[in-house]
């Protein structure tokens, strides 16, 4: 893998299955995801994409940003320059996720995301049990599908979301959308 990010997700992914004291086939019976593809990705043979990194994530009871914090090994630093914000871009649709929040033990985890036009990323259920979410856009638009609700945010709207649900972040325009992810950790 080229980028080194990935291939640290690769590690923390097979670290916190491990932890758990989970087999692949456990983890893939949680996650939905087959265990080939989990080898191949704790291997460091596949990049995982966001989809399957929510996946993974929620069967290893963390959040998607966890993950990526434990992948970061962070040095628990109370300030994250810009210039060390670590970017993640998902392979298949070229979401661009920058971890803008410092990798400590704090409740409050902030992500901006770049959604190119026309592209879509699902996440299942179980991806947000453990948290309490809201989405701000900060340029573009985004069409948010919450379960069966449908919201179509423009540059300025915040959303909180509601019980956990399958969801699915759609940028239908011809421009990138921008949006920054609050994230409170530790609410079920």
């Amino acid at each position: 893998m080229d980028d080194p990010l990935s291939a640290s997700l690769a590690a923390a992914v097979q670290q916190a299955r491990v932890a758990l004291g989970l087999s692949v086939n456990a983890l893939a019976e949680r996650s939905g995801v087959s265990r080939a593809m989990i080898g191949k990705i704790e291997r460091g043979e596949a990049q995982p994409t966001a989809v399957l990194l929510g996946r993974l994530s929620g069967a290893l009871g963390m959040t998607l940003s966890e993950l990526v914090a434990r992948a970061e090994e962070d040095s628990g630093d109370l300030l994250r320059r810009f210039a060390d914000q670590p970017v993640w871009t998902d392979p298949a649709t070229g979401y661009r996720r920058r971890a803008v929040s410092p990798a400590t033990d704090g409740p409050l985890e902030l992500v901006e995301v770049e959604l190119p036009p026309g592209a879509s990323v699902s996440y299942p259920a179980d991806a947000y049990h453990f948290k309490h979410q809201q989405i701000w856009i900060l340029s573009g638009s985004l069409r948010f599908h919450e379960g069966s609700l449908v919201h179509d945010l423009a540059v300025g709207d915040c959303l909180q979301l509601g019980p956990p649900s399958a969801t699915t972040f759609e940028n239908p325009a011809t421009t990138s959308c921008r949006y920054l992810v609050a994230l409170v950790k530790g609410r079920g």
